[in-house]
């Protein structure tokens, strides 16, 4: 399809180039072309992941054992041991773009995340959001406070670490330049208003 559309190119440029009005139809069709080359990769093991609610899975670890799925939440802590790092999620419902929520409220539990190969629990610190592609492995009972939680587990196959969001107020900014206010005016003042 792409070298399609080179070649209608070209010959739209050897044969209407010494109109001089074939140019500006050439720029509004080179950005329409060109759109068709870019794409987005599809995350990996996406088409065999299942949709499977979270409480599906924590009310029943056992019974989802070999699946496929799409989790997503906040690290709470992450830690080195010998089969791998261990990663404890707060579970966040995932939106369309299976980026987890940051409304903590919303959470319906925590899970444990494997991955088999080496990661730096670093680079995982406790408040990152991540969405993590993997297969249930069942469940791990492990202490909670005073209390004793059995969490659902899952074996690492894709890991999405998502960016920092700035909490706070967004700033404002007014829509003209440093020179547009007391004690300056602008170069060109000419009394008591710029304009």
């Amino acid at each position: 399809m792409r070298r399609r559309s080179v070649c209608l190119l070209f010959l739209v440029y050897n044969e209407h180039m010494r109109d001089r009005f074939a140019w500006p139809v050439l720029w509004l069709l080179l950005p329409a072309l060109l759109s068709g080359c870019a794409s987005t990769a599809p995350e990996p093991y996406s088409d065999q992941a299942e949709r499977v609610s979270f409480t599906e899975i924590k009310a029943s670890p056992e019974s989802h054992k070999g699946r496929v799925v799409v989790l997503g939440g906040e690290v709470l802590a992450a830690k080195r041991l010998k089969e791998g790092t261990r990663i404890e999620v707060l579970q966040l419902p995932l939106n369309g773009s299976n980026e987890p929520g940051t409304d903590l409220t919303k959470s319906q539990g925590r899970f444990v995340a494997i991955q088999r190969d080496f990661l730096d629990p670093a680079t995982v610190p406790p408040g990152t959001r991540v969405t993590i592609t993997g297969e249930v492995t069942g469940s791990i009972t492990l202490p909670l406070d005073e209390t004793e939680y059995t969490y659902p587990v899952l074996e690492i196959k894709n890991l999405k670490v998502w960016p920092r969001t700035v909490d706070g107020p967004l700033r404002i900014r007014p829509p003209y330049g440093p020179y547009w206010g007391p004690p300056y005016w602008g170069p060109y003042y000419w009394g008591r208003y710029p304009y």
